[in-house]
């Protein structure tokens, strides 16, 4: 069987992504001869007979109504001139690999191989320079390369047999300068006295030479990545310079120096670990931290709660954590932002806890540099910026992670190396987290994705900081995410029975196998030969460093072992036992039967030769951060406007909404507040996440960091991050006495400068003074200390990510409630040294706390960058209700940095003298402006300045609003489709395919109904599991009443459409045929929501309620006409009542409902609509206010045909849409307002227990 080559290109007006690299280019290059870009997927397959290629070529390759395809060869383009792009070999390719995968599916054989590329056409007067800077611009090649018009003889990856593992050859007698050249020759991370020490070691204690194994392995754990050297450096003498702030900074210091007294550590070395901890440590000593989760096993931070479920109440654990990935988003922005999040979900999930909601904090140059202004051997800021936003929100939305909060820092610091956090949330029952020491006899097992050469020398890669040079051989050190996968690991862990057997887990991250699995425990003997590998060709040193992603190692009993691997089966997952616990302390690697490594525990722990500094604390210089922060330039109203215009300060909605902020239906506040969404939200809030039942316990999360204050002083920066956060806490209904806090810092590699090294060493200290005023601790936090691009450094970045338990009943959002509502500011207060006066900020923080918990307080809202003027901007827009200043407001405040202060909107009179500094700032009024003394400003001149500074680089509309509506036409059916036969508690089947991520939310949905769901997991490693899976499904239809297609990716929106893997899989005969009977035969249901919906118009199911044949013809669903994901809350009417689904409405009625996708606009003949609409097919239409549809963004999120959401079979049985129903419930998305209830999975309920 040779290999076939297939193009497939999307039609015109389907083309967006063309489309928009055709905007891209224009914009960047200023080309005037580019008339047209054309993007042509190229497949080259091998394995599949004539007969399964014409089988599965429209239902895996192509789709009819969407694609052209050209076999073979490409049709000659007139005046235009062409390349293609593919991925670097042994680099992960989803595209190719979902499709193998769908292509499976079909045949039930074997997987075939497939490689697959972009073609880009480029039409029109294109010169040889500008095709050069083009396609420089296109193909990262960290990632990617230019590929080949040729066709290969075939796919099969000759790999080489990897020769046996060198050992290095007189390495014991090396003299020094010998050592430095060996460094320098394998590119080691350590410093010439840790390859000295190592000399010694193997010299002294092992008597032999070491393997180069041995060398890379603990090159890797000693990375200042895995084991944190620069933190724990030795800081022998510490200097604060002269100046106005030396005592306030000496008495941070000597706070510390008292606190190592008091708890007997004065022996210890002085180090930035030491202070970094040292809150905690303290606090804990007082008493301060009884919810704390102490354990031997550090996963994340980890608390214990009391969560109140069902009124019942229960012990949970509460984990977060932050995580880093700058230096590989820099360098390969999509796959170093997915891993960010892969890497911050795995490490709550080792812990066994499920993770629920992310935060994502980033910092960038400015994005709307031109071309030019890039720096060399950096790619252009806002290709970074927007690539990492894609590869971030891919990750979660395909993994069904509901992202909170978004937000991008704007500091031409960050042009030497990128920001790049992740911060997520995760909870579990406390009984099903079981931890004890490992035992020798113990066995380790590795579940989930295989090992291939993505991810090597990663950890080493950003300890370093970077050159040039350096940054052209990183290709290999950057991960490549499988979100799939890791939705897999998460189901497994979620169950109890998987749980439970685990007694201790790590992921893999940072430094493979090495470091995950030889972390877990002393003794270890790891056999390599038992890694399984995506391909040969690996030697035993790349297996023991390979950081290939969605990877756990665990550690269970040996009589444990079967059971585990059986019940990964079931997820589809591959498990495998690679390891076993041994009594002597020792870490072994054996390949191909022998031992590469073999290295005694003690040494490895060193973490190589203590390093040792000094720390200048520098004065800060000049006029402060706070009185150059409210200087403004002109008029009130230009300085107002302006201010809005500052990139810290404007909408970043377009950013935000790439993220999907509802799965999981736990959402309590969305991002964006109001009926217009468009009032930032001060953190992310969301209850925790039940299987079944409901709770009011929700985490809060928020976040505090200014680049500008750090930069004038990193001791002042942080403790203001810290104030920030915890005000941003208080400000949503939290109490700031239970707030924990997790650090992030980044800052330059500091070398031996010792003024360098007083930068994070005064941050360090501010965040222990902040700790000890609040009474809170920093309970965990992640360091990032090589933050330098040849001689630019990142400013000093300290941030602060605060977390507390709320009740989700009592949280509050920033948008104005109503007109006539007084507001008032309550003023936090800085002394002469600019430090904040904690005593009455906590007394406010306290009162604020009580007025919101007695129903008093309306909207909150903190005061940051841009001050008051900022703040009351954003509070106005959700809303659109304007304000008036109170007379003699001082206006020289309207722009100060005051963080601490809070603006409260009152529901009743308070006593502003139960404050210290509290005054009436002005009221709500219905008007549409801000007024303050003469100024008055336009809620429209507000919302321009706001919204117009990153729609270029994050859009927002696609094109100018017209403002036209139409109304929606209704349809009543004289009759409505029932069944004959009456179930009590009728059956919903939820096939779960790689990728589908909604299943969770939709079985609970259909069991709160009174249904019996039953999820089934599609298992596809071997054609048998296939075949199995066909037999599982059949027979699942067959004792169901009602075929659920819940939401998600499946297949990650691969191979280049959505919702395939579920199309393929039910084009199967057997599986069509009981589709058939339970619709034909046995009046039964379907409903196939957002992926769903996508698959059931794949296979005909909707509008014709049969599986057939697609044609060029037929109605499609595709991308979003802005080009990307959209996740927020529309507005739905229902239009007609012919499917049962709508009993339980009445046609008008308008629900608001939550909507995330990539793919939604649905698109029609006018002959297939005239048809659609006389049938009273047309289920559901996005609409206004008013209740009108538009084809507007605002109202039609998508851009579909008729703002059509849902259609229908001709009976009305099967239906297909794109809004999430089921993300609903009490205290959900509180700052977005409407009726959320369709009642659909109760009418889906009922239609089988005779309408009652």
């Amino acid at each position: 069987m040779s290999v076939r080559r297939l193009y497939v290109e999307k039609r015109q007006g389907f083309d967006i992504p063309a489309q928009k690299l055709f905007a891209d280019l224009k914009e960047l290059f200023a080309i005037e001869g580019i008339e047209q870009v054309r993007v042509i997927r190229r497949y080259d397959i091998e394995g599949l007979t004539d007969e399964e290629y014409t089988q599965t070529k429209p239902v895996v390759f192509y789709e009819p109504p969407v694609d052209v395809i050209y076999e073979e060869e490409l049709p000659d383009f007139a005046n235009a001139r062409v390349f293609a792009i593919e991925a670097l070999p042994g680099q992960f390719d989803q595209t190719a690999d979902s499709a193998a995968q769908c292509v499976q599916l079909v045949t039930q054989k074997e997987r075939p191989v497939i490689r697959s590329a972009r073609v880009i056409v480029l039409v029109g007067e294109i010169d040889d320079e500008t095709f050069a800077k083009i396609k420089n611009y296109c193909i990262n090649a960290v990632e990617t390369r230019e590929a080949s018009f040729e066709k290969p003889e075939t796919l099969a990856m000759t790999m080489e047999e990897p020769a046996d593992v060198k050992i290095l050859t007189g390495f014991i007698s090396m003299s020094d300068s010998q050592l430095m050249d060996l460094r320098n020759e394998m590119g080691l991370a350590m410093s010439d006295e840790d390859l000295k020490f190592c000399q010694e070691y193997f010299a002294k204690e092992e008597n032999r030479d070491p393997s180069i194994t041995e060398i890379r392995v603990i090159d890797t754990y000693w990375s200042d990545h895995c084991r944190h050297t620069t933190f724990t450096t030795a800081i022998d003498n510490v200097s604060i310079e002269e100046g106005k702030y030396k005592d306030t900074i000496k008495n941070a210091y000597e706070l510390y120096l008292n606190d190592r007294e008091v708890l007997g550590r004065t022996h210890k070395d002085v180090t930035l670990m030491d202070i970094a901890v040292m809150g905690m440590r303290k606090l804990r000593e007082e008493g301060k931290l009884q919810d704390l989760d102490v354990s031997e096993e550090i996963n994340a931070c980890s608390i214990v709660v009391k969560a109140n479920i069902d009124g019942k109440q229960e012990d949970w654990l509460v984990m977060f954590k932050n995580e880093t990935h700058n230096h590989p988003t820099e360098i390969e922005p999509f796959g170093g932002a997915a891993t960010c999040l892969g890497g911050a979900i795995r490490d709550p999930l080792s812990g066994r806890s499920y993770v629920y909601q992310a935060m994502r904090v980033t910092g960038s140059a400015d994005p709307r540099r031109s071309l030019e202004e890039t720096i060399k051997g950096k790619l252009p800021q806002r290709k970074i910026t927007r690539g990492a936003a894609h590869g971030y929100s891919s990750y979660g939305n395909q993994i069904g992670l509901a992202t909170g909060q978004v937000h991008e820092i704007y500091h031409e610091g960050y042009a030497a190396k990128r920001l790049e956090i992740g911060a997520v949330v995760a909870a579990a029952p406390k009984e099903n987290v079981l931890r004890f020491e490992p035992q020798p006899g113990d066995v380790v097992i590795l579940v989930g994705g295989r090992t291939g050469r993505d991810g090597i020398g990663g950890a080493t890669g950003s300890s370093k900081e970077h050159t040039l040079e350096s940054l052209t051989q990183c290709g290999a050190e950057v991960q490549k995410g499988n979100p799939p996968t890791e939705r897999k690991l998460q189901r497994l862990f979620r169950n109890p029975e998987v749980s439970r057997l685990i007694k201790r887990c790590n992921d893999f991250g940072a430094g493979g196998v090495a470091v995950a699995i030889g972390e877990l425990t002393d003794g270890l003997v790891i056999e390599l030969d038992k890694v399984k590998k995506k391909y040969d060709g690996l030697d035993g040193t790349e297996l023991a460093i390979s950081e290939s992603q969605e990877r756990m190692a665990v550690v269970v009993d040996a009589k444990d072992a079967d059971k585990f691997i059986a019940e990964s089966a079931k997820e589809n997952l591959e498990a495998t036992l690679v390891a076993t616990v041994t009594k002597e302390p020792r870490l072994v690697m054996n390949w191909r039967g022998n031992d590469i490594v073999s290295i005694k525990r003690s040494f490895l722990q060193t973490n190589g030769v203590k390093q040792h500094t000094d720390a200048v604390v520098k004065m800060p210089e000049g006029e402060t951060y706070f009185e150059q922060a409210k200087q403004v330039e002109g008029s009130v109203k230009d300085a107002w406007l302006n201010t809005l215009k500052d990139l810290n300060v404007c909408s970043q909605k377009g950013l935000s909404e790439q993220f999907d902020s509802t799965i999981g239906a736990n959402t309590v506040l969305m991002p964006f507040g109001g009926k217009r969404q468009m009032t930032p939200a001060e953190g992310m809030v969301a209850t925790l996440p039940l299987l079944e039942g409901s709770t009011n316990t929700a985490t809060a999360m928020t976040f505090g960091f200014n680049p500008y204050l750090m930069s004038w002083s990193s001791f002042h920066g942080a403790v203001y991050s810290i104030v920030e956060a915890i005000t941003k806490i208080v400000a949503i209904g939290g109490d700031c006495a239970k707030v924990r806090l997790t650090l992030q810092e980044y800052f330059e590699s500091l070398g031996k400068d010792s003024e360098k090294w007083g930068k994070p060493f005064a941050a360090l200290l501010g965040a222990l003074w902040a700790q000890h005023k609040f009474g809170t601790a920093a309970i965990g936090g992640k360091d990032s200390m090589s933050g330098t691009f040849m001689d630019m450094t990142v400013p000093p970045s300290l941030i602060a990510f605060a977390l507390d338990m709320v009740e989700a009943d009592k949280v509050v959002s920033p948008e104005f409630k109503q007109a006539g509502h007084k507001v008032i500011v309550v003023k936090a207060t800085r002394d002469e040294f600019e430090m904040p006066v904690i005593d009455t900020l906590t007394a406010n923080f306290n009162k604020v706390y009580e007025l919101i918990h007695a129903g008093k307080v309306a909207s909150a809202k903190t005061v940051g960058v841009g001050g008051i003027a900022s703040a009351i901007s954003k509070m106005t827009l959700g809303e659109q209700l304007g304000f008036a200043f109170a007379d003699g407001f001082d206006t020289k405040e309207l722009f100060a940095c005051d963080y601490g202060t809070i603006i409260l909107e009152l529901n009743e009179d308070v006593d502003l003298n139960e404050f210290v500094g509290a005054y009436e700032l002005g009221s709500v009024i219905a008007d549409k402006a801000i007024i303050c003394g003469d100024v008055k400003i336009s809620l429209d001149e507000i919302e321009t300045a706001y919204t117009q500074p990153l729609e270029q680089i994050f859009p927002t509309h696609v094109r100018k609003s017209t403002g036209e509506t139409k109304q929606s036409e209704l349809y009543t059916a004289t009759s409505i489709a029932k069944v004959p036969t009456s179930f009590a508690k009728p059956r919903i089947f939820i096939p779960v395919f790689p990728g589908t991520n909604c299943e969770y939310d939709t079985a609970k949905a259909f069991n709160r109904a009174g249904g019996q769901a039953e999820t089934l997991v599609i298992k596809n490693l071997t054609p048998s599991m296939v075949e199995e899976s066909v037999e599982a499904i059949v027979k699942g239809i067959e004792k169901s009443q009602i075929i659920m297609l819940p939401g998600g990716f499946s297949g990650g929106d691969e191979p280049d459409g959505s919702g395939k893997f579920i199309a393929a899989m039910f084009r199967n005969p057997r599986i069509t045929e009981a589709v058939r009977d339970l619709l034909k035969n046995r009046d039964g249901l379907m409903l196939g929501i957002c992926n769903g919906f996508q698959a059931l118009i794949k296979l005909g199911l909707v509008p014709f309620g049969d599986i057939q044949e697609l044609t060029p013809e037929n109605p499609t669903l595709t991308y979003n006409e802005i080009g990307r994901h959209v996740s927020c809350m529309v507005e739905t009417k229902v239009v007609s009542n012919l499917s049962p689904w709508f009993n339980n409405v009445k046609v008008g009625d308008i629900h608001t409902i939550a909507v995330s996708h990539g793919e939604g606009r649905f698109c029609a003949s006018p002959e297939v609509l005239a048809q659609l609409k006389a049938n009273g097919q047309i289920a559901t239409q996005y609409v206004n206010a008013n209740g009108d549809t538009s084809m507007d963004i605002e109202v039609n999120p998508n851009g579909s045909v008729w703002a059509i959401e849902g259609i229908t079979s001709p009976d009305g049985r099967v239906l297909g849409k794109m809004g999430h129903s089921e993300r609903q419930g009490e205290n959900r998305f509180k700052n977005v307002y409407g009726e959320m209830d369709q009642k659909l999975f109760e009418a889906g309920v009922n239609y089988f227990r005779g309408g009652k």
